[in-house]
């Protein structure tokens, strides 16, 4: 027996009752009325989004509300057929970057260029809709942000596998700059080619990957220099322009200059994750899972770093993070930074703080933010 079709040639399902399900041109028409009450809510939404950006903190309003993300959708009800969790983060979090992208003063800088993993980071933090510019190092990404040029910025900050970003601390020491956020991205490299895996001669990338992927390069492409260029995404398109030659890369760079997949997930490390900074000039509030970054330096005698820690440890706050780097213009002597759980205006982080304070010879708490997951 032929199954009943509607007017557009769509067949109806009967119902359990027997009787026809509703024709296929009302249920398109009910996805158009959501659709067009989907857009009233949207600008209803960026219009909110005008109203923050006018009172004042920006970054630090906004980006806070992009980083609830997954507690809206961990709280929001759900239907028997709704969207993943993960689907319904990346709408939220596309949509908020859309909203972000119509406000000029949100702007971000990223070590680029485009598909670069502090690109990724990018996405990953703002979303894909947000006015990114890309620039051509880390000290650029702090000094376009301190000219005013962008609101914000993003830049690495500590690798599992290398550990600390030099040039990121180095920065830190030189100027005057707030954490605001952080990203923690999983790195997973690809070495890309037009080239069969046989013939490749060459591997491009920047330091830190080829680090990274050393031991698996050894064993498996033993004969092949490996070349150190700015960045993975140039790797990637010279890898595209040039027999011979592999990248080290993103997946995303492979398809952005259409290079093949010759081996995936080559990093030697395969929990590598790579934390980025977010800078600017506003002060998150408190959310209850923050982080503070500080920085300081105390006098260059014996036990007075170990005198530092006891504070924390009298205070029972948690030291997440602890890196040295030389101090400029002495010898052997060093700045220290630390993170540590707990934000920079609950009591007992200030009463920690401030014993530090008396002791140190320099002392600057770089930001309090939430912690990322």
């Amino acid at each position: 027996m032929t199954q009943p079709s509607s007017a557009n040639g769509l067949p109806d399902e009967p119902r359990s009752n027997g009787q026809p399900a509703t024709d296929a041109r009302d249920l398109l028409a009910k996805i158009d009325a959501l659709d067009t009450d989907l857009l009233a809510l949207f600008d209803q939404r960026h219009q909110l989004v005008r109203e923050v950006s006018q009172s004042g903190g920006l970054v630090e309003q906004v980006s806070k509300s992009a980083l609830q993300i997954e507690n809206v959708v961990a709280t929001a009800p759900r239907g028997p057929s709704s969207l993943t969790a993960a689907q319904r983060i990346e709408l939220l979090k596309h949509l908020s970057s859309v909203c972000l992208s119509s406000l000029h003063e949100l702007r971000v800088a990223y070590l680029g260029p485009q598909h670069s993993y502090s690109h990724l980071a990018t996405i990953k933090y703002f979303g894909d809709g947000t006015a990114m510019t890309p620039v051509a190092s880390i000290p650029s990404v702090f000094e376009a942000v301190s000219r005013g040029d962008v609101a914000t910025g993003v830049v690495p900050i500590e690798n599992s596998t290398d550990g600390r970003v030099v040039d990121t601390l180095g920065m830190f020491v030189r100027c005057d700059m707030t954490i605001c956020g952080e990203v923690l991205l999983p790195i997973h490299h690809t070495l890309l080619s037009r080239t069969a895996r046989d013939q490749i001669t060459e591997v491009r990338s920047k330091p830190q990957a080829l680090s990274q992927c050393r031991t698996w390069l050894a064993s498996n492409l033993p004969d092949a220099k490996l070349v150190e260029v700015s960045s993975t995404a140039a790797a990637a398109k010279a890898a595209a322009n040039t027999p011979g030659v592999a990248a080290v890369a993103s997946m995303e760079a492979g398809r952005q200059y259409g290079l093949d997949v010759i081996d995936a997930r080559i990093e030697d490390n395969p929990d590598n994750v790579t934390r980025f900074a977010v800078l600017g000039k506003e002060r998150p509030e408190p959310t209850g899972n923050d982080k503070t970054a500080i920085l300081f330096q105390v006098n260059h005698e014996p036990g007075a770093l170990a005198d530092a820690m006891t504070i924390f440890k009298d205070a029972e706050l948690n030291l997440t993070w602890i890196e040295s780097f030389p101090a400029i213009g002495t010898i052997n002597e060093y700045l220290f930074f630390i993170e540590l759980t707990g934000h920079r205006n609950e009591p007992a982080v200030m009463a920690a703080v401030d014993k530090l304070r008396a002791r140190a010879q320099r002392l600057t708490i770089l930001g309090s933010y939430p912690k990322a997951t």
